[in-house]
């Protein structure tokens, strides 16, 4: 059953066909992967002819913009009650990850065709680009809300800092997982533990005067990575 635009409460035509565009292009995304849905076929799928689909969506990229919107979307709605239930920054921490991890499990048998095609020159899928952003904005935003809303006594400088580091490790971790064919990429799943084990026992150190300015310059220069 598609979410369309029309159960959204929209009411035009124009927003009616969008919303079929959208939800057939993100159904083919996951049964199809990246490399076998085209502009074409969508529109061919939604009855209508290629320039009506160009007009709503320019490019395929327009479209795995609206699939990462819809993933963070999703994320955002699964980590925002189990926020709620813990003032631990790593078990926060730990909440954002997995649930991040957790919308993308539909997408794994074709996870690689969309890394491949993310890591063209100038490619507009690219989780950097700044066609990416609202959706970035969206999970380095829960990171945010995972550091602000901890007991951590961290120092400000730090404490600011992480998120954007934050979500580079996520995504490290969900090109990690893109290659990752254990059963239900539990690899995966054992790296952030280790991983967020070893960030328990470092940040205590944040508070040591003598590393407050490093780390916090090194977190800085971390998220100075993204745009």
């Amino acid at each position: 059953m598609f979410s369309s635009a029309a159960r959204e409460g929209t009411t035009t035509k124009s927003e009616r066909t969008r919303g079929l565009l959208r939800d057939l292009a993100l159904r083919s995304f996951r049964e199809r992967g990246y490399d076998a849905t085209t502009i074409r076929l969508i529109a061919t799928e939604a009855g209508v002819s290629v320039g009506t689909t160009n007009y709503h969506f320019a490019s395929k990229a327009d479209l795995v913009q609206d699939l990462y919107l819809d993933v963070q979307e999703r994320h955002r709605d699964a980590a925002a009650p189990l926020l709620s239930q813990s003032t631990d920054l790593i078990e926060r921490l730990r909440i954002v990850y997995t649930t991040g991890l957790d919308q993308l499990t539909d997408y794994h048998a074709h996870a690689a065709e969309f890394v491949s095609a993310a890591l063209a020159p100038r490619s507009g899928i690219n989780p950097l680009s700044a066609e990416s952003t609202p959706a970035r904005d969206i999970t380095e935003g829960l990171f945010a809300e995972a550091v602000d809303g901890a007991r951590t006594g961290l120092p400000d400088g730090v404490a600011e800092a992480l998120p954007p580091a934050l979500f580079l490790g996520h995504l490290l971790l969900a090109l990690y997982w893109v290659y990752d064919d254990s059963p239900g990429q539990a690899r995966t799943r054992r790296l952030l533990d280790r991983g967020l084990s070893i960030l328990k026992l470092a940040l205590p150190l944040a508070r040591m005067p003598l590393v407050r300015r490093p780390l916090a310059e090194l977190l800085a220069l971390v998220g100075e990575v993204r745009p």
